[in-house]
C-alpha cells in the first residue's frame, strides 16, 4: 500500500500538510514514551517480584518447583537477599551470567562459552570500560539502549510499510509481549533485533551497504543471524523483478549489491568461527558445544506435536505450567507466521519463518518449546500480524494489550525468582 493511500497519512480537510520532520518527531516521542513506561514499570515490578515467591535457598528442591540459582563458570549467580541491590541484580539471571562472564574475562575453551556469540559481550565490554569496569551495569545499558533503538527502527520501518497506526500498535505489542523483559536484561535479544531491523531498513531503501553491515553485526550477535542472508537475497531479487515489471531494465550487475549484503551475514559468523579455529583448532566449536544444552534435531511438526501433548498432559500438576505457558505463546506465533506468509512482503515472510523453524528444529526433548517464546521476540513480522488482526476488530487491541501485559507480569516474576523461564 502506498503511503499516500493510507488513511492515517491523509491530512484532515482544512489542515496544514504535516511535515516529515513532525512525523519523525512524533514517532520518536512515542517510542521514547513506550520505552520509558516499560523500563520503569518492569523495573519496579521485577524488584517487587523478588519477594512474592519462595526464594531459592540451600534447601530448595527442583522437585518442589523452587529452582536453585545456576552459576556460570567463573561467574557466580546472585542469590536473592534483602536489599536495594535487587533493583539491578534482579535482571542477572540464567544466560545473562554467561554474557557477563565473557564480557569480563573472555572465552574459555571447552566450558560451553563458545555457544554465546561475541557481538553482545563485545559491546558490553566496551561500555564496561567506559563506566569504570562494571559489566552488569554495562550490559543493562547496552540492552536498554538497543531496545529503545529497536523500537524506533520498528516504528519507522512499520510506518513505511503499513502506516503510522500500525506502527504505534506494533511498538506497543512488542514492548508488552510476555517475554519482552529479556530486552531489558543482559541478553542479546535487543541488539540482535536492532541489527535485523536496520538490515531490512537498508534493504527496503536499497542502501545495501547498511543492510550488509547490519546483517554482519546480527550474525556476530546470534547464530541465527546468518539466516538474514535469505531474506536479503529474496528482497534483492524481488526488487529486481519489480523494476522489470515497471518497465525498467536493470543492469547486468543490478543484483550484485543485494547479494553482497546477503553474503555479509555469512561474514559475521565466519569471523567468529575463524576465531575458534585459531583459539582451539575447532572451526565448529560453537556448534559442538551446543551438546552442553542437550538439544536434539527434530522436525518442526514433530516438535509442535510433542509440545502440544506435554502442554495438556500435566494440567494442574508441576511442571505442566511451563509447558502450557510455552504452548500459549508459540502456537499463536505459528498462526501469525501464516499471516506473514500471505500478507507480508516475501522477504519478511522468509525472515519470520526462518525465525520460527530454526528453534523448532533443535529442541530440548523434555520441554520441546523451551526458550522458543524468547526466540520469538526478534521475529517482528509476527507483531505485524497481531497489529493487523486488531486493526478492524473492536476491542481486540485492548484485549491483546491486557493479555500480553498479564503474561509479561507473570513471566517477569518467574524469571527474577530463578524459575524456569529462559
Amino acid at each position: 500500500m502506498r503511503t499516500e493511500d493510507r488513511p492515517d497519512a491523509r491530512p484532515r480537510p482544512g489542515a496544514e500538510p504535516e511535515s516529515e520532520r513532525d512525523r519523525i518527531r512524533r514517532g520518536l516521542l512515542y517510542c521514547l514514551a513506550v520505552f520509558l513506561i516499560a523500563r520503569i514499570a518492569l523495573g519496579i515490578w521485577a524488584t517487587l517480584g523478588t519477594a512474592v515467591l519462595p526464594n531459592p535457598g540451600p534447601f530448595a528442591a527442583e522437585e518442589a518447583g523452587v529452582p536453585q540459582p545456576v552459576d556460570a563458570p567463573g561467574w557466580p549467580a546472585p542469590r536473592i537477599t534483602p536489599g536495594a541491590h535487587n533493583i539491578v541484580t534482579a535482571w542477572e539471571r540464567f544466560d545473562a551470567l554467561w554474557f557477563l562472564r565473557i564480557a569480563d574475562e573472555g572465552y574459555r575453551d571447552g566450558d560451553g562459552s563458545a555457544v554465546f556469540f561475541p557481538g553482545y559481550p563485545l559491546l558490553t565490554r566496551a561500555v564496561s570500560a567506559a563506566v569504570g569496569g562494571h559489566p552488569l551495569a554495562a550490559g543493562l545499558l547496552v540492552s536498554n539502549l538497543a531496545f529503545l533503538g529497536a523500537l524506533i527502527a520498528l516504528y519507522f520501518l512499520t510506518a513505511s510499510e503499513w502506516g503510522e497506526r500500525m506502527a504505534r500498535r506494533s511498538v506497543l505489542y512488542l514492548a508488552v509481549f510476555p517475554t519482552a523483559f529479556f530486552f531489558l536484561a543482559p541478553y542479546s535479544e535487543a541488539p540482535f533485533l536492532l541489527f535485523a531491523l536496520l538490515a531490512f531498513w537498508g534493504a527496503r531503501r536499497r542502501v545495501w551497504w547498511v543492510a550488509g553491515l547490519a546483517a554482519a553485526a546480527a550474525a556476530a550477535t546470534r547464530n541465527v543471524g546468518v539466516l538474514l542472508a535469505l531474506p536479503l537475497a529474496v528482497e534483492g531479487i524481488h526488487q529486481w523483478r519489480e523494476d522489470r515489471a515497471d518497465g525498467h531494465r536493470p543492469g547486468r550487475w543490478a543484483l550484485a549489491p543485494p547479494l553482497a549484503a546477503a553474503a555479509a551475514a555469512a561474514l559475521g559468523i565466519g569471523l567468529y568461527l575463524l576465531f575458534w579455529r585459531l583459539k582451539a583448532g575447532d572451526w565448529l566449536a560453537p556448534l559442538h558445544q551446543q551438546a552442553n544444552w542437550e538439544r536434539e534435531p527434530a522436525a518442526p511438526w514433530v516438535s509442535v506435536w510433542l509440545a502440544t501433548r506435554e502442554a495438556f498432559r500435566w494440567i494442574g500438576q508441576y511442571p505442566g505450567g511451563y509447558h502450557l505457558l510455552d504452548w500459549l505463546l508459540v502456537v499463536p506465533a505459528l498462526a501469525a507466521g501464516v499471516w506473514a506468509a500471505f500478507r507480508a512482503r516475501p522477504s519478511y515472510a522468509v525472515y519470520a519463518w526462518a525465525s520460527l523453524l530454526v528453534p523448532l528444529s533443535f529442541i530440548f526433548p523434555p520441554r520441546p518449546f523451551m526458550s522458543v517464546p524468547r526466540f520469538l521476540l526478534v521475529s517482528f513480522p509476527l507483531v505485524w500480524a497481531a497489529a493487523a488482526w486488531a486493526e478492524r476488530r473492536r476491542g481486540v487491541h485492548e484485549a491483546l494489550v491486557g493479555v500480553f501485559a498479564l503474561g509479561l507480569g507473570l513471566m517477569t516474576v518467574l524469571f527474577v525468582n530463578w524459575y524456569f523461564v529462559f
